[in-house]
């Protein structure tokens, strides 16, 4: 979306929608770009309702509830559904989430006994934070702990999201894992595989490490029959490789829940 051509129009687009004595409004765009804090950290929108009042070939404009000068600007090819000029809207920007489909955002609860013994709940955050981990047991095996890393911690191409969020959003679920001895770790190379389903592909993914090499190769595979191979696999360039095989960017939608259409 052409941001500088929303700031020329938002002026004219928004002054019909104001009080007469408020002398500015604000408003945010939603888009295809991240959203940084004033602290440079990425984040995560909250979902926010509405009312459409304005559309352009290019953008839907939503004046916030409860806000006399406040609106966000939708970009229009990406919401879904798309609504009319004055419904009522619940927006839902995208949101990295974890595999159990909360928020990664959302804090890490943890159940302490404190010195009356009794328990109590501690919530923790860390700013700029926001985890997508493997529904995976810490493993035995040195090469198959590196890759649970690496996954949960390299970024995906897009550079917002991490490997992780990308599996999430490719609807990956029925982990599985070769947890292997040393000694076995060539015959029983150290491997997570999953179930995907996507627009781009439907089916079961493998990254495996490749000890020889000290590589990883990926397979596809559906119905137990091998689809594509790729090997020779940097580990810096897993989130590339995942992207082009199972990432359908359906993710970067805009959902909208329409609450009344006038």
């Amino acid at each position: 979306m052409d941001h500088a051509a929303i700031d020329a129009q938002m002026q004219k687009l928004a002054s019909a929608f104001i009080p007469r004595n408020c002398r500015k409004f604000t408003y945010r765009i939603f888009d295809d770009q991240p959203k940084k804090s004033a602290w440079g950290f990425y984040i995560d929108p909250k979902p926010f309702e509405g009312k459409v009042v304005a559309r352009t070939d290019d953008a839907i404009i939503v004046k916030n509830q409860g806000k006399q000068s406040e609106f966000s600007v939708l970009d229009r090819s990406l919401v879904t559904p798309e609504p009319g000029e004055g419904a009522r809207v619940e927006v839902h920007p995208y949101a990295r989430r974890r595999f159990d489909g909360e928020r990664a955002d959302t804090p890490r609860e943890e159940t302490r006994i404190g010195l009356d013994g009794k328990p109590y709940t501690l919530q923790t955050q860390v700013l700029g934070e926001a985890p997508a981990k493997l529904p995976i047991p810490e493993p035995r095996c040195f090469e198959l702990r590196q890759l649970i890393e690496q996954l949960e911690s390299l970024p995906a191409p897009d550079g917002f999201r991490n490997v992780t969020h990308l599996l999430v959003d490719a609807g990956a679920t029925d982990f599985a894992w070769v947890d292997p001895k040393p000694a076995d770790i060539i015959k029983t190379p150290p491997s997570i595989s999953f179930s995907v389903s996507s627009a781009k592909f439907e089916g079961r993914v493998t990254v495996l490490y490749e000890r020889g090499l000290d590589l990883y190769a990926v397979e596809l595979s559906r119905d137990g029959e091998r689809v594509e191979r790729v090997d020779e696999v940097c580990f810096d360039d897993l989130g590339q490789v995942l992207e082009r095989l199972i990432d359908d960017g359906e993710w970067r939608r805009i959902r909208v829940k329409i609450l009344t259409r006038h």
